[in-house]
């Protein structure tokens, strides 16, 4: 799917949105983070709803970016570097189908890159089963306002400085050739 004539989106859940939002927001080629939900049956969902786990909503993000500089082959790469696609519905302390791991392709040629990938990092060994879904997207809905930028807004948070932080720290670490400058 094209978001303009030069950026392309990927819709990605990996456990709470916030994570995902901080660790793409430093990776180059990456033009905007928004956090949201997709993959549920409510219309126009709440934070609230969505956590309460009765939506069937993931908390999710849509990764606006430039296939020039980044292919959705590594926003997949990365993605599966920074959350656990192996446990079901849950990333760490936060359990739920909110949390699970979900890949929301936008067309074939995303949804056989996802497949693509999941296999060649199990036959490498880096993950031995990958719970990770792989289903259409039907629609995204963005999360409220106060969820933007939350990391960058409250990096001294709790949740941030155990959780958030760890995984931002990987990122740097294992793709520093592929931050921002």
């Amino acid at each position: 799917m094209n978001a303009n004539a030069s950026t392309e989106v990927a819709t990605l859940a990996g456990g709470c949105f916030w994570c995902l939002e901080a660790v793409f927001s430093e990776v180059e080629g990456i033009q905007s983070v928004m956090p949201g939900y997709a993959g549920g049956t409510t219309v126009n969902p709440t934070y609230e709803q969505v956590c309460g786990g009765r939506t069937g909503h993931a908390e999710s993000v849509q990764v606006t970016y430039d296939p020039a500089v980044i292919s959705y082959r590594e926003v997949l790469e990365i993605f599966f570097s920074v959350h656990d696609p192996t446990t079901l519905n849950r990333q760490g302390a936060d359990a739920g189908t909110q949390y699970r791991s979900a890949i929301f392709y936008h067309d074939e040629k995303q949804k056989a890159t996802a497949g693509e990938v999941i296999a060649g990092l199990e036959k490498a060994g880096t993950w031995k089963k990958i719970v990770t879904q792989v289903v259409p997207l039907d629609k995204f809905y963005p999360a409220e306002e106060y969820h933007r930028d939350y990391y960058k807004k409250h990096p001294e948070q709790g949740y941030c400085r155990m959780v958030i932080s760890p995984k931002v720290a990987k990122l740097r670490q294992k793709w520093s050739q592929r931050l921002k400058v």
